[in-house]
């Protein structure tokens, strides 16, 4: 039967279940009388459950004692995300992209200055951008570095970045005032660009994923050679923003 119990089943989580899942969705609404008659456990069994609860740190009563999710719940989050290994799914949203644009896909994430390349769909080209699983670059200097600093807070681009930045290319930006005020076009439009800047004769586009605490976790991209890029551009766009939109959903 579909709605039949596993075989081992602890009916008080279940239940425990339930009112931080009504928690969570109403935040700071609802109070234990509310919880009671939803959820239709007894005010003395609801008491309790809440109490513990508090206690664990699992939920926090709030003014007019109504009650939220607590920290414990946000470490809990924090220690899935830390886990969390998207390569995956990433690979099969972006084998979609592949196919249909038939150009390199590119997922990484940050790590302090630098962006750390952690899986790729690689296009049959006989012009091969060379960036694999591992490796590791200047977050100033690619489109996917760039699409993750844009969300960082401004003090910590300035604590991780000196003033001067080092090039990798004649395109590279040099500066880290030059650097905010592009990152501020990228938070705004949700997209990074990379114009030969990590590489001559390449171009890139590069999307955050964002992860349940809005934080930019990690970033995808697609790159490809000038001759590509002049017919491809606007697709290209397009499909990175769906993946990234649909890695983010996922997280």
């Amino acid at each position: 039967m579909m709605n039949e119990k596993p075989k081992y089943w602890v009916p008080a989580l279940e239940k425990a279940h339930h009112v931080l899942a009504a928690i969570a969705a109403e935040p700071g609404a609802l109070k234990l009388i509310d919880l009671s008659r939803r959820l239709e456990i007894n005010k003395s069994s609801m008491f309790t459950m809440l109490a513990t609860m508090e206690s664990l740190g699992w939920v926090k009563r709030e003014d007019g004692d109504t009650y939220a999710v607590g920290p414990a719940l946000g470490d809990f989050g924090y220690a899935y995300q830390r886990s969390f290994d998207m390569r995956p799914v990433f690979r099969e949203e972006a084998s979609r992209v592949l196919q249909r644009l038939g150009e390199s896909v590119q997922l990484a994430k940050r790590v302090q200055h630098e962006v750390l390349y952690l899986d790729k769909m690689e296009a049959p080209s006989p012009v091969r951008l060379v960036s694999e699983p591992g490796m590791r670059l200047p977050a100033h200097a690619t489109a996917l570095g760039k699409a993750m600093l844009a969300f960082a807070p401004e003090e910590e681009i300035a604590r991780l970045l000196p003033e001067t930045l080092a090039p990798l290319t004649m395109h590279t930006l040099q500066s880290r005032g030059e650097l905010i005020d592009h990152l501020r076009q990228v938070r705004e439009s949700g997209l990074a660009f990379d114009m030969q800047e990590a590489a001559m004769g390449f171009n890139c586009v590069a999307a955050p994923v964002f992860d349940r605490e809005e934080e930019a976790a990690f970033a995808v991209s697609c790159s490809m050679p000038l001759h590509s890029w002049a017919e491809k551009q606007d697709e290209a766009v397009r499909e990175i923003r769906g993946l990234a939109e649909r890695l983010s959903g996922r997280m």
